[in-house]
C-alpha cells in the first residue's frame, strides 16, 4: 500500500466529510443532546423529582459533578453509537446508495486504501467530537455547579472523553455490515442491534464487562468494575471488523 496513495484518500475523504452535512448535523445533534440532558435531568434531579431520582439513581440525584457525569456518561454510550452509527452508514453505505461505487473500480487507489482512509478520517471525526462532547460537558456542569470540578471530577471527564472514543470505535461494525449488505440500512440496523443487546446485557447482571460494547460504558461508570483485560477484548471487536472491512472492500465486485 502506497502512504502518497493513501495520503491522497485521506484528503478527498476529508474533503467529503467536511461538505457532509450528515456528520455535521450528527456531530452537532450528539454534542448538544449529551449537554441538554446532562443539564436537565441534573437540575431536575437536584430539584427533588422523586420518580426521576428513581430513574437516574444515586448518584445523578446527588447532583453537583458526580451527577452531570453519571448522566452524561449514560447518554453518551448510548447516543453515541447511534451516532456513530449513522456516520459510518453514511460513509460508507451512500458509495452503494448513490452508485459512486462503480467509479471506484476505475481510479488508481485499491478499494482496501479507500476503505481505510474512511476509517481513518472516521477516526478523526470521533476525536473531534468526544473533544466537543467534554467541553460541552464541562461547560455545562460549571454552569449549573458554579465551581470547578474536585480531582474525581477531572477524572470523570478523561473517562468521558475516552468513552466517546471507544463508544465510536465500538460502531466500526457498521461499516462492514454497509460494505456487505451495499447501503444504508443494514449498517443502521447492526448498530440498533448492537445497542439492544448491550442494554440487556448491562441490566442482566455483572458479567456485563465481558461483553465488549457495555465494557467501555460500566468503566466510565465504575472504573473498578472492569479491568484491563476486559478493555482489551472490547478493544478487540474494532480491530477484527477494520478488518473485516478491509477484506470486503478487497473482495468486492461490479456484479454484486
Amino acid at each position: 500500500m502506497s502512504m502518497r496513495l493513501l495520503a491522497a484518500a485521506v484528503a478527498v475523504e476529508a474533503r467529503k466529510a467536511t461538505a457532509s452535512r450528515v456528520l455535521t448535523s450528527t456531530a452537532v445533534l450528539l454534542v448538544a443532546g449529551v449537554a441538554a440532558l446532562a443539564a436537565a435531568t441534573t437540575a431536575a434531579a437536584t430539584g427533588g423529582n422523586p420518580q426521576l431520582t428513581a430513574k437516574l439513581g444515586p448518584i445523578a440525584a446527588a447532583g453537583g459533578w458526580p451527577g452531570v457525569l453519571n448522566v452524561a456518561t449514560q447518554v453518551t454510550a448510548a447516543a453515541g453509537l447511534l451516532a456513530c452509527g449513522v456516520a459510518l452508514s453514511w460513509m460508507f453505505g451512500r458509495e452503494f446508495a448513490d452508485g459512486t461505487i462503480t467509479g471506484l473500480f476505475a481510479i488508481p487507489i485499491s478499494r482496501p486504501t479507500l476503505a481505510l482512509a474512511k476509517l481513518i478520517v472516521y477516526l478523526i471525526w470521533a476525536g473531534a467530537v468526544a473533544t466537543a462532547v467534554t467541553i460541552a460537558v464541562t461547560a455545562v456542569g460549571l454552569a449549573t455547579i458554579g465551581h470547578l470540578p474536585s480531582a474525581d471530577g477531572w477524572a470523570g471527564l478523561c473517562r468521558l472523553l475516552a468513552l466517546t472514543v471507544m463508544t465510536a470505535a465500538l460502531a466500526v461494525p457498521a461499516a462492514w455490515a454497509a460494505t456487505v449488505g451495499r447501503g444504508l440500512l443494514p449498517a443502521i440496523a447492526v448498530t440498533v442491534g448492537l445497542m439492544a443487546v448491550t442494554q440487556i446485557v448491562v441490566v442482566a447482571g455483572a458479567t456485563g464487562g465481558w461483553f465488549p460494547p457495555a465494557a467501555p460504558a460500566l468503566w466510565a461508570l465504575a472504573p473498578d468494575t472492569v479491568g484491563p483485560v476486559q478493555l482489551l477484548v472490547a478493544a478487540s471487536l474494532p480491530v477484527t471488523f477494520c478488518l473485516l472491512t478491509l477484506r470486503s472492500w478487497h473482495r468486492l465486485q461490479l456484479d454484486r
